[in-house]
């Protein structure tokens, strides 16, 4: 029996993923991911001062670098990125599912991005997804930011320990955490409540916050999906704050609520 056109080119897609390799860069990038168990790594490029500086995480990853001439780097790296003599090609990680990742940590906290395609944006989203104790940080496969060396800058790190998922459908994945038991909030700044004024009472429930591209936002159906619209307490307008300052201030804002307070 013939596959159906819809079978054939979901097996093809999963098997491009399954071949999809990464470039990471710059010291610090490629540390971590030399360090990372998770990491399936596949080439190491280094110049010999990298090399010196990445000896003990080179030796614990049992790989054998190739040494660059850094005026003759041959990484395929764009050439506007700061390498710092480092790169290492490496297969995208593997989290598993939103049920690996969503369940199981007391009061979790998961942002979602909707169409939030800066790789800066998200790669600074996931530092502070890490440092504020987030399950998960959510976008989609297409319209937002793939996993990228500039990402992996950016995030210093978290994107070897903070779980970044991309998933087909938004709507569908604010649907299963609301069946997960998520409070789904969506960042608005037209919104009429704050974010600790919608968790009032709730600080200890599993809550989830969306959040959209600079610009257009939350589009429709995300709006219509969430349990609320939420908006950052502040001073001024919300227009004015970067995404990834709205996503760490969002984050802060629903852990305070749990938090004890100086006397």
């Amino acid at each position: 029996m013939k596959k159906p056109r819809w079978v054939i080119e979901k097996e093809q897609a999963q098997k491009a993923r399954g071949e999809e390799t990464v470039w990471l860069f710059g010291l610090h990038a490629v540390r971590d991911a030399l360090m990372n168990p998770r990491r399936t790594r596949l080439r190491l490029i280094v110049t010999q001062n990298a090399q010196s500086r990445l000896a003990d995480a080179i030796a614990a990853s049992g790989m054998e670098p190739e040494i660059a001439d850094p005026r003759r780097f041959p990484a395929p790296l764009d050439p506007g990125s700061v390498h710092q003599g480092a790169a290492l090609e490496v297969r995208p990680l593997s989290w598993g599912s939103l049920g690996d990742v969503c369940i199981g940590a007391e009061a979790p906290r998961v942002v979602l991005l909707d169409r939030v395609t800066d790789p800066h944006n998200v790669g600074a989203i996931l530092r502070s997804a890490e440092v504020l104790g987030a399950s998960a940080v959510i976008g989609t496969r297409h319209h937002s930011a793939p996993e990228t060396g500039a990402l992996a800058k950016t995030a210093s790190g978290a994107l070897e320990r903070q779980p970044y998922l991309r998933v087909r459908n938004l709507a569908d994945t604010i649907v299963e955490l609301q069946r997960m038991g998520y409070f789904v909030l969506g960042l608005d700044g037209e919104a009429e409540r704050t974010i600790e004024e919608a968790l009032e009472g709730r600080a200890d429930h599993a809550v989830a916050l969306v959040l959209g591209a600079e610009g257009p936002g939350l589009r429709a159906k995300t709006k219509d999906t969430v349990d609320e619209l939420v908006r950052i307490r502040s001073a001024g307008g919300f227009g004015s704050l970067n995404v990834s300052n709205a996503a760490a201030l969002a984050l802060y804002a629903s852990r305070s609520q749990s938090t004890p307070r100086p006397r």
